[in-house]
């Protein structure tokens, strides 16, 4: 069951999600040993809660991209344990949240299919970067553009979709991460919202995010599946997607579908590494 946690919920009450992320928080309050720290009051009664987010895993729930919850949580310097957005999961579920501000009966069922989403997932045994079964031996050509410098895998077991992001094959797994062309583009890497272990993705479908100062990338998965592994360290330690985005700062690993078939809507290192020097040149990363 989802307990014992300290929740933060987005205090956007002039949006259909924002009033969704409240009731879900007042849920998860009234089905277990989890206390709701309130943003508003949060501002002018920080020592209590503090106080409470260190005791407790911060379980941050934002209503939609504004991620107001989320930047609540880094102004304090809360480290945040678990993350979800209410209307990226609503188009996960095909839902189309109204623009009124009193929920209806689907969305208030939603409510209670997020709760029970997340009680699932905490069912569900999750591996660290210590469990994952994939052992990476990166090779890396490089090339320099001013003072950056890009490193790619030349290894034959790595995939690259055109996406910016690389796929390290092994048996029917894969482990999943964004190239240097992502971070050094995004610079300082502030947010990382993972995929759920369980989760079904498909070939070219979302494998979470990460946010920085100046943009937020949706990851975009070489291969379908399921998703088995996650990088749990990213979520509290999301700049180790800038010291190393293949061997600290991968993101997830999937249980492959259809391997063969996926692998030939993907390219290989010579390939990858033309289209970055191109990129490179293009928007003058310097």
């Amino acid at each position: 069951m989802v307990e014992n946690y300290a929740i933060l919920p987005c205090n956007g009450l002039d949006k259909c999600a924002g009033v969704i992320s409240g009731e879900l928080a007042i849920k998860l309050s009234e089905n277990g040993d989890n206390k709701i720290i309130c943003p508003v009051f949060y501002r002018v009664s920080e020592t209590k809660y503090n106080k409470l987010a260190a005791e407790r895993p911060l379980f941050v729930i934002d209503g939609c991209q504004t991620r107001c919850a989320s930047k609540l949580a880094a102004e304090k310097n809360l480290k945040v344990a678990r993350r979800i957005i209410v209307a990226d999961e609503a188009k996960n579920h095909h839902i189309e949240l109204n623009d009124g501000l009193r929920i209806t009966d689907q969305e208030q069922a939603f409510v209670g299919t997020l709760f029970e989403k997340l009680n699932k997932a905490d069912e569900k045994p999750t591996l660290s970067s210590e469990d994952a079964g994939i052992s990476c031996d990166f090779e890396y050509e490089t090339f320099q553009s001013g003072k950056f410098i890009f490193r790619i895998p030349k290894n034959a077991e790595v995939f690259f979709n055109e996406n910016d992001c690389w796929a390290w094959v092994n048996g029917n797994r894969a482990r999943i991460g964004v190239t240097d062309y992502v971070q050094q583009n995004l610079s300082d890497i502030l947010y990382f919202y993972p995929p759920e272990i369980g989760d079904d993705i498909d070939q070219f479908g979302e494998l979470g995010s990460i946010e920085s100062s100046k943009a937020v990338f949706e990851l975009v998965s070489p291969f379908r599946g399921k998703v088995v592994a996650i990088n749990e360290k990213l979520v509290t330690n999301p700049e180790l997607i800038n010291e190393n985005p293949y061997e600290k700062g991968w993101v997830a690993e999937l249980e492959l579908t259809d391997q063969e078939g996926d692998k030939e809507l993907l390219i290989g290192f010579e390939r990858y590494f033309e289209i970055t020097q191109k990129k490179v040149e293009e928007t003058n990363v310097r």
